[in-house]
């Protein structure tokens, strides 16, 4: 059976028993604007709960806690609030404000700019009116954001500033179904553009008639948010979430993590709401236990982020690998300044918190002297770490979206930042898996056991390595499907509910898993083996610690390659790559006798010394990888190239989730990685 046969029809205008109702439904997916799917509702277990509306979530808690904080943005130097009162009643009056200018049912309203207030309040008013939520990445191209629109049949745009509006105007003329356009920050520059405060005076102006009458229709177990993919293997597809998998996936995030507080917990949000995760525990599990969310500045990569986490003391924290990366590598650079004395006693004291989250991680109990020199060592020292980072409150660190290195980890455990990973994909509501800070609930290097909502096993497919095979998941948090993508659709998802994820995968026998590589991004050389790059990548940036960045090449080639970046400083305005070096590389350049400074002296000395020290540093480090840890002949890397610039999304290198676009690598990089398979070897003698 097809996938449009097996999809419930449309639901017809006789069912007005919104917006909590369910509409009757023989599949788990569907391509169809207005779809609707079944539901994975168990007897007993995470999945019996009942389902709810957004509105009637965000309603109980405007009634209950009225005047609790919900949101918070720094402008003009001071702090302005919306009470869960304020966010309820602003979104309804948005979502009347959008019917008026003309929002039907099924039909997107693009959210393109940073996170705030207005963008979260638009998201809520576009669901309310039956309409799409979609973000739209602020690093989109006029073009895409013509494809996302055009998927999504908009009909209301909602931008910060002009940067957006403008890429949305170089468009519109192909995007006749758009009826209104506002801008939230700002004066609009162009005519016929609503700005924020016009926007609300419509809505406030409008009955409850009309708003009403699309809540009575709404139901649980039809899209209300598409969330668009990075788009690294073709166009963007948009997820299509139910509200369903919105409220009851916030509550599971509850249960999940049962140390958070309710109306006690404070986050600060600064990770683009365009991405689901960010959504989730912004918006959703922010409303599922009336936590107080503080909006950083624009510029919160490029440098603010800092001063925000100081001012606000967040008590949660979401950080992808590079976040804390970034991070990483800036407190590296401080404790490079710090010596005698200090340095001793600061290693003294994070070797005592590294201790205590191995212990803990494995089930073993501390020795008296262990206790009382880990309660020394943060009181000395790690406290006041924290406190410069402004996350002492805080309790909760998840990091999510891409592999994080063991040492990074390491690293923060020291310094009582136990950050524990999680794993899972837009189209499985975000997290499937998650390490745990409870003993014997946590394995570096792991993203945790497979939560309590989620079904999961793994599907073996050729050529996979023993014990590895496709992750596949089920349950109430799998996705409607992709939007107006019927095949895509069926390839994600089978007729059982299974969603392949395209990421391989292995159980240990404690039951944590392990990612090792998505089958898109096998390297398949010319002898025919299977190469999941992820981990040799990750394994040679361990060994060659001045590395940034490493990719694996060698698709339909004799062997593996490796295209290499040395760390440098951003620039604070653009966040692109400069040629400086960090401070802590170029320490390590002295380290090997060189006093190198930019990304160009490196380049120079190993074009003029291809057997010199910095060369002979880097395969020397690759040789150390070839011997200790690769598994076959197959997986040596036996050639590698420094690039001129460090990889970035501003560059076009990392994609809006900061994951590598290694296609798009490959392309702009072509000439280099030629040149890896067609010149001589330096270090092997040339063949006469």
């Amino acid at each position: 059976m097809d996938m449009d046969s097996a999809t419930a029809v449309a639901a017809p205008t006789e069912y007005r028993n919104g917006p909590d109702q369910i509409l009757p439904a023989t599949s788990f997916k569907t391509s169809d604007p207005d779809g609707v799917i079944q539901l994975h509702l168990t007897e007993e277990g995470p999945m019996s709960e009942q389902p709810i509306s957004l509105h009637t979530m965000m309603q109980k808690k405007a009634e209950n806690y009225a005047e609790h904080p919900a949101l918070a943005v720094k402008r003009d130097g001071v702090w302005k609030y919306w009470t869960y009162k304020d966010y309820f009643s602003e979104s309804r009056t948005v979502a009347k404000a959008f019917i008026n200018l003309g929002l039907e049912r099924f039909h997107g309203v693009c959210i393109m700019g940073f996170n705030s207030p207005e963008w979260v309040i638009a998201n809520f008013g576009a669901i309310f009116a039956g309409g799409f939520s979609v973000g739209v990445y602020t690093t989109n191209s006029p073009e895409a954001c013509r494809h996302l629109a055009d998927n999504c049949q908009a009909q209301i745009i909602v931008v910060e500033d002009d940067a957006c509006l403008n890429k949305f105007l170089a468009v519109k003329d192909f995007l006749p179904g758009i009826k209104a356009i506002i801008q939230w920050r700002g004066t609009p520059s162009a005519p016929g553009i609503l700005s924020w405060a016009e926007l609300i005076a419509i809505g406030l102006a409008e009955e409850e008639t009309q708003l009403n009458e699309r809540l009575s229709l709404s139901a649980v177990n039809q899209c209300c948010t598409l969330i668009y993919t990075s788009g690294t293997t073709g166009h963007p597809k948009g997820v299509m979430c139910s509200q369903d998998h919105l409220t009851w996936g916030g509550g599971q995030y509850k249960e999940n993590l049962p140390s958070l507080r309710v109306a006690q917990e404070v986050v600060v949000s600064y990770l683009p709401m365009s991405h689901l995760a960010a959504q989730m525990l912004d918006i959703y599990l922010a409303v599922s236990i009336l936590a107080t969310v503080y909006f950083a500045q624009p510029d919160a990569l490029k440098g603010s982020l800092l001063s925000t986490l100081q001012e606000v003391q967040p008590t949660c924290f979401l950080g992808v690998p590079r976040v804390w990366e970034k991070i990483h590598e800036k407190m590296q650079e401080a404790e490079a300044k710090v010596g005698g004395v200090k340095k001793v006693i600061a290693s003294w004291a994070k070797s005592h918190g590294l201790n205590f989250y191995n212990a803990l991680g494995s089930g073993r109990s501390l020795s008296l002297y262990e206790s009382m020199a880990n309660s020394f060592a943060k009181m000395l020292i790690i406290n006041r770490i924290k406190a410069a980072l402004g996350i002492n409150c805080s309790h909760i660190f998840i990091s999510g979206a891409a592999p994080i290195s063991k040492d990074v980890l390491e690293y923060f455990m020291s310094l009582d930042i136990p950050i524990m990973e999680a794993y899972g994909l837009s189209e499985s509501l975000s997290f499937s898996s998650m390490c745990f800070l409870k003993p014997q609930m946590f394995k570096l290097g792991s993203v945790g056991k497979i939560l309590p909502q989620t079904l999961a096993r793994l599907e073996s497919f050729k050529d996979c390595q023993e014990g590895e095979g496709e992750i596949c998941m089920k349950g109430r948090n799998i996705c409607m499907g992709y939007l107006r993508m019927p095949e895509k659709t069926n390839e994600a998802i089978d007729d059982d509910g299974w969603l392949h994820s395209g990421d391989i995968g292995s159980f240990d026998e404690d039951g944590f898993l392990y990612i090792t590589g998505r089958i898109k991004e096998l390297v398949v050389t010319a002898g025919g083996e299977n190469i999941p790059p992820v981990l040799i990548e990750e394994s040679v940036k361990k060994e060659l610690p001045f590395i940034s960045s490493a990719m694996v090449v060698g698709d339909k080639r004799k062997y593996l390659s490796m295209l290499l970046t040395l760390k440098a400083d951003i620039d604070e305005k653009t966040a692109e790559p400069l040629q400086t070096l960090t401070p802590v590389c170029q320490a390590m350049m002295k380290g090997i006798g060189l006093h190198i400074q930019t990304v160009g002296d490196a380049l120079a000395e190993v074009d003029k010394n291809p057997q010199g020290a910095l060369a002979s540093a880097i395969h020397e480090g690759i040789q150390r990888y070839n011997q200790e840890h690769s598994i076959s002949n197959a997986q040596k890397v036996q050639r590698w190239a420094l690039l001129p610039l460090d990889f970035s999304q501003q560059t076009g290198e990392l994609n809006n989730t900061l994951k590598l676009k290694r296609t798009f690598v490959m392309d702009k990089y072509k000439d280099i990685i030629d040149s890896l398979y067609n010149t001589p070897d330096p270090w092997k003698p040339s063949k006469l």
